[in-house]
């Protein structure tokens, strides 16, 4: 298994290693998975040709890496003002999300199976305060995926890095800003050390789906009762995956304010609406796309936000709104 984040990286790099060791346990020592962190056998965005070519079995990652192979893939990852972790996990599936997925990768020999979601991420870190539309002009930024296409289109110059070159980017002002996913995942490379200013929402990013993905063919060869093994295993460490990130998140933003003194900053509601305006016009650019698979990927995935949007409103964030009266622990 190759994988694009640094060997053991806490969250990505421990649950790849986790899902090795489960199956392995699984299949009392039938398949065995050997890890390789981003750089040990290839470069961390290298990941997706290892395995097409053979030269790795499978692969750790996130579809949106893999977008200049097919834009359809952005929507597997996460998507501006999308769908969050249990709205992704509802469309693919049951609202036909894994088969488009499944027809996407066909296409080159691959089948995946979500890893996790990190939920909703921050809006990254920044070297200075983002008081207005017109403070994001001439920005430099690492952030990948539709979110980044967005930021395009009100001056930022973006760019995607792998995790382990963030920092030092950061540090050399080779960036300006950057954007990775939220305190447990922040807290680690040590980003609070090189940048001031911490914004929230990640409205980029509300629900950021890992993949775990495997050779159609290696996979194929397996035993039958393996396989079954193989994706229930990867079905239960996507849950752990996704329990881990929303758990540690508090406490480790509570550490990053606590004791490093990072500045959390709120978005200005005109980037916000800025930055929701230009996703749209990326979307729609991507409805008119010239594959076919693309866009019934855009359109399954709109329709899916329509339905699941009107019951989250009265569901999940009604109640949010009224938990934040606190009216019974004080």
């Amino acid at each position: 298994m190759v994988t694009t984040w640094p060997k053991n990286f806490p969250g990505q790099g421990t649950s790849a290693e986790r899902l090795a060791k489960t199956i392995g346990e699984a299949t009392d020592g039938r398949l065995t998975i050997k890890v390789y962190g981003a750089g040990e056998l290839v470069p961390a965005f290298e990941s997706f040709d290892a395995v097409v070519s053979g030269a790795a079995d499978c692969m750790h990652a996130t579809p949106y890496y893999w977008k200049n192979k097919s834009a359809a893939l952005n929507f597997f990852s996460t998507v501006p003002y999308g769908l969050t972790t249990i709205e992704l996990n509802s469309w693919l599936k049951f609202g036909g999300g894994q088969e488009l997925w499944d027809r996407v990768y066909d296409q080159f020999g691959l089948k995946a199976w979500s890893a996790g979601s990190t939920g909703v991420q921050m809006g990254g870190w920044y070297n200075k305060e983002i008081n207005s539309v017109a403070d994001l002009q001439g920005l430099k930024m690492r952030i990948p995926g539709l979110g980044g296409e967005a930021l395009q289109k009100l001056g930022v110059t973006t760019i995607s890095l792998p995790v382990g070159e963030i920092f030092s980017s950061l540090q050399s002002g080779a960036i300006d800003a950057t954007e990775w996913v939220g305190p447990f995942n922040d807290l680690a490379p040590g980003f609070y050390k090189v940048a001031k200013y911490y914004y929230w929402p990640g409205m980029h990013e509300p629900g950021t789906g890992a993949e775990f993905t495997v050779s159609k063919e290696k996979f194929a060869a397996l035993p039958k009762d393996v396989q079954v093994i193989v994706a229930a295993c990867a079905g239960d460490e996507s849950e752990r995956f996704s329990a881990e990130f929303h758990y540690r998140n508090g406490g480790a933003l509570d550490t990053l304010v606590r004791e490093h003194g990072v500045q959390l900053k709120r978005f200005p509601k005109d980037v916000l609406e800025a930055w929701g305006q230009a996703s749209g016009e990326v979307i729609a650019a991507l409805r008119e796309s010239d594959d076919e698979l693309t866009r019934e990927t855009v359109e399954s995935f709109l329709k899916a936000r329509r339905e699941l949007m009107a019951w989250s409103r009265i569901g999940d964030q009604a109640f949010m709104n009224a938990r934040l009266l606190d009216y019974q622990y004080g």
